[in-house]
């Protein structure tokens, strides 16, 4: 019986292996690049800002159509009241009215507006501009949620690892004291001792179990996915940063390339020439206008076929202001776009600055955790051996285990902290697509 409880345990820890082998491989893979990709395909804000700038190409293509010919095909089917009809209500001077039907085309075609059709067409282009970085701002945000989600979730589970290893460590060592202690070899305190610091790293265990699972549902919403899914993840590993004191380089980088600053400059184009076209709207139209059609069935004073052209100008003269209040209203929503993008400036210059100090704060935390990780592990393992000589209690041992615990957490959560930094950085800077 006594060879058979071994060879019982051995089993049950080969099950217990294969069962969590199992349920690990039960989850699909997922590494960082296929993250990102899946997000880009299914993340409904950025099918949403596609949408927009189709929206915004179709506008350059109304703006333009003023510089194509306009065509209209007619109709009428006119039956007089009598025979001489002349004067109708609603017109000081209508044209004489017959008995007709008659169907026929009109064409007009733009020959000059003096810049008014022009400008708004330039101005619709900037503004599908604008619209495009939009579009790739809306990306960048994307696939950052998505590297900080994936990254939080490497970190949850690190910590997850942490926490059960503490957990174990604990129950052996539980276990330990209270059959010593059966056997009169420790006191009951050292079992108290014992059982509280399991139940705390089972409240720790706990906590991070729920986190993990919190991160796992996070990454899933940055996937753009519709319900929480669990994934297996690649470990990732800090890519190589030096630490400098010139940070001018990525910020010039910023300033050239963030989309949310070219999305702005291009809106403050599509203003100053809608403000233009708003200008131009008080100079003349010039267009070329013709007609021609045919009456089927016609008074006799009426001809067969009819056919007329000529060049047709027009030119405000009052509106009450109306262009002027267009054009000021228009110029100053240009002013304000200025404003806007020495704002945004101003603060992509802060962001990359905070950006790449939190990097090197990053990095230089990680080096001081590894540190403390090796310090403490050499701590828990002098008092450990004092513990099992006699030479010191079971708080002494407690106390270095949490110590250890806290370092190993702390190293985690700083090795993930310099991907999200990194991560932070490479948004700053525009260097996300």
């Amino acid at each position: 019986m006594k060879r058979f409880l071994p060879v019982l345990a051995i089993c049950v820890a080969c099950a217990g292996s294969l069962y969590a082998g199992g349920a690990t491989n039960a989850f699909p893979v997922l590494t960082l690049e296929a993250a990102q990709k899946l997000a880009l395909q299914n993340h409904p804000q950025i099918s949403a800002a596609n949408y927009r700038v189709l929206a915004a190409r179709e506008a350059v293509k109304e703006a333009r159509a003023g510089f194509f010919p306009n065509a209209n095909l007619y109709a009428n089917g006119v039956a007089a009241g009598s025979d001489n009809t002349r004067i109708l209500a609603g017109g000081l001077n209508n044209p004489s009215v017959f008995d007709r039907t008659a169907g026929g085309l009109a064409v007009s075609q733009l020959i000059t507006d003096f810049g008014h059709t022009a400008n708004l067409a330039a101005s619709s282009r900037f503004q599908a501009q604008a619209e495009n970085e939009n579009a790739n701002a809306t990306r960048e945000d994307v696939l950052l949620r998505v590297e900080v989600g994936y990254f939080s979730a490497l970190e949850a589970q690190a910590i997850l690892q942490v926490a059960q290893k503490t957990f174990d460590t604990r129950q052996l060592l539980s276990d330990q004291v209270t059959l010593l202690a059966s056997n009169k070899l420790k006191s009951e305190l050292d079992v108290s001792f014992a059982r509280i610091a399991l139940e705390e790293g089972r409240l720790l265990m706990e906590r991070a179990q729920n986190d993990a699972r919190a991160a796992m549902t996070s990454l899933s919403t940055s996937l753009g996915l519709h319900e929480p899914k669990q994934f297996e993840l690649i470990e990732q590993s800090p890519t190589d940063f030096s630490i400098t004191n010139d940070v001018s380089r990525l910020v010039q980088t910023a300033l050239s390339q963030r989309p949310e600053l070219l999305s702005l400059r291009a809106e403050h184009d599509a203003a100053l020439r809608f403000a233009r076209s708003q200008r131009d709207s008080r100079l003349p139209t010039v267009s070329a206008v013709g007609v021609m059609g045919d009456a089927p069935s016609h008074d006799s004073h009426l001809p067969d076929h009819y056919a007329a052209g000529g060049i047709q100008l027009s030119l405000p003269l009052f509106a009450g202001g109306l262009y002027t209040a267009r054009q000021h209203a228009a110029e100053y929503q240009a002013q304000s776009d200025d404003e806007l993008l020495r704002s945004a400036e101003d603060n992509i210059v802060r962001d990359v600055h905070i950006g790449w100090l939190n990097v090197n704060n990053a990095l230089e935390q990680l080096q001081t955790t590894e540190q403390l990780v090796r310090n403490s592990a050499e701590a828990y393992d002098l008092a450990e051996a004092r513990y099992k000589i006699g030479s010191s209690s079971i708080v002494e041992l407690s106390q270095a285990q949490l110590s250890l615990t806290s370092a190993q957490i702390a190293d985690a959560n700083a090795r993930y902290n310099v991907l999200i930094q990194q991560a932070n950085l490479n948004h700053a800077v525009g260097a996300l697509r």
